[in-house]
């Protein structure tokens, strides 16, 4: 029986929590396809717009994908646990893994989208790299495809003088990536500080991540720093909020 506060919320929106409730009691399982627009038109006696503003929060969450010309199916996608401390420890990058292994486990995440060159550094990365604004930069830009579902994109800024002629300004960085490099350089990271927000996407960032529309996105900007504080990188990584959980697990 319905209660009185359920019975305040808009149609469209009682639908979508009981489609939601049925796929996570299981009667939907991954990959099946949901009641079209026609079918909760005809079970809930409501317009077509209002069938179709129900899919589109499950779409919003997460939850459920569009396949054109084949409807909306339940989402069979394994959202990636981001283990926020284990990535940045020195053990990881130190012996020849990338960051990045730490949160796939043993499924494949691939780039699909490379870009090393060199610009002016912008006023907000000179103010944090302690750098004279429009000094070089060199920038690595990347995009993460994981199950053929773009999940990241990242840019990293690092002061040009200081990886010059290094494996830094290439695309293949080689084993233990970036920060390996660095500390071949003589600048290994000893600390990092990430700050996370929540926003939604630009249209850009919603293009290059294949995102539906109303989906936020996280953004995370780590800033790596090499003895005596002096900070060498900064990396800001734009996540598909539906496909992370953020993990941070440390002792007390």
């Amino acid at each position: 029986m319905a209660t009185q506060g359920s019975q305040r919320q808009p149609k469209y929106q009682r639908i979508a929590d009981a489609l939601r409730e049925a796929i996570q009691a299981g009667e939907y399982s991954p990959g099946d396809r949901l009641p079209g627009e026609n079918d909760l038109m005809a079970t809930h006696d409501v317009a077509r717009m209002t069938a179709r503003q129900a899919l589109g929060v499950l779409q919003n969450e997460g939850l459920a994908e569009s396949r054109k010309g084949a409807g909306v199916f339940v989402r069979d996608f394994k959202p990636l646990r981001r283990r926020g401390i284990q990535r940045l420890s020195r053990e990881q990058w130190g012996s020849g893994r990338s960051i990045w292994a730490a949160d796939i486990d043993d499924r494949t995440l691939v780039v699909d989208q490379m870009q090393v060159f060199e610009v002016e550094a912008p006023e907000r990365i000179a103010q944090v790299l302690d750098m004279e604004p429009g000094a070089p930069t060199c920038v690595r830009s990347r995009r993460f495809v994981l199950d053929e579902k773009p999940v990241l994109v990242s840019t990293s800024y690092l002061p040009a003088d200081l990886v010059a002629g290094s494996a830094i300004t290439q695309e293949d960085t080689g084993p233990g990536g970036t920060y390996a490099r660095l500390a071949e350089l003589g600048y290994k990271p000893v600390h990092f500080r990430e700050e996370i927000r929540c926003r939604m996407p630009s249209q850009e960032e919603a293009s290059r991540l294949n995102l539906a529309l109303g989906t936020p996105v996280i953004m995370i900007c780590r800033t790596a720093f090499a003895d005596e504080g002096r900070p060498v990188e900064i990396n800001e990584m734009v996540l598909d909020s539906a496909s992370y959980i953020l993990e941070y697990d440390f002792d007390a």
